[in-house]
């Protein structure tokens, strides 16, 4: 199989039914890299996704300072996105 994007799948050796390594770790790192970007796109709706996820517990998670936890959660959304980015990098390059 040829990709015509940069050859995303040249190193593929998947068949029957079999997934290979590279296509687990290509899919790990494409998930980690629109997590990272959703995360630090919109922090504040990734504060509200959490706090409602919490609501069924009977947890009332409520951040001290609104601002710092944005901040916090966009930084958090960058520390996942940059490593992510530079392992789709290694995985193409290798």
């Amino acid at each position: 199989m040829n990709c015509p994007v940069l050859n995303l799948f040249a190193k593929c050796c998947c068949s029957c039914g079999m997934v290979c390594p590279y296509c687990i770790q290509l899919t790990i790192v494409v998930i980690a890299i629109v997590f990272g970007a959703l995360v630090a796109w919109k922090p504040k709706k990734t504060i509200d996704i959490q706090i409602a996820l919490y609501r069924p517990f009977n947890w009332k998670l409520e951040p001290i300072s609104m601002e710092k936890e944005i901040r916090n959660t966009r930084i958090m959304g960058l520390a996942v996105l940059i490593p992510g980015i530079l392992s789709l990098i290694y995985i193409l390059l290798t």
